[in-house]
């Protein structure tokens, strides 16, 4: 769990995979909850030009500056392609929403130095253990 702290306390820049810009989604509530939690969130969906207010990306690599967290809400199958580009983006850490779960993913990105953290929701675990 300490892994977890260090992620939600060391890193303020969050590029959102997957986000949709319907409220009624998981992705946007996370993304939402992150934000007036004080993080900075990037969306990316090829589809949509701005979620949150914010500026949307069609993928990690088309985005200008650092990006601390990719957070991750894309089919398992998915995610390989997102990890490889967090890679190339130098980005600190990977992180897989509760129910995704990629193996040979998280080894890639550890074999990279990237933190990972997989099957895990970030605002639950931010409501958990963020004082």
């Amino acid at each position: 769990m300490e892994k977890i702290r260090a992620v939600l306390r060391e890193n303020t820049i969050i590029a959102v995979v997957g986000l949709s810009p319907k409220p009624s989604r998981p992705s946007y509530q996370v993304a939402a909850y992150l934000q007036q939690a004080g993080y900075r969130i990037i969306p990316v969906n090829p589809g949509q030009r701005e979620i949150l207010g914010q500026p949307c990306y069609p993928d990690l690599r088309a985005i200008p500056g650092r990006v601390d967290v990719v957070d991750i809400f894309r089919r398992p199958e998915l995610v390989e392609p997102v990890v490889r580009d967090a890679i190339a983006i130098h980005a600190r850490v990977v992180w897989m929403q509760e129910g995704i779960v990629n193996e040979q993913a998280a080894a890639l990105a550890e074999e990279a130095g990237l933190t990972v953290i997989m099957d895990r929701c970030m605002k639950v675990d931010h409501l958990n253990f963020m004082p």
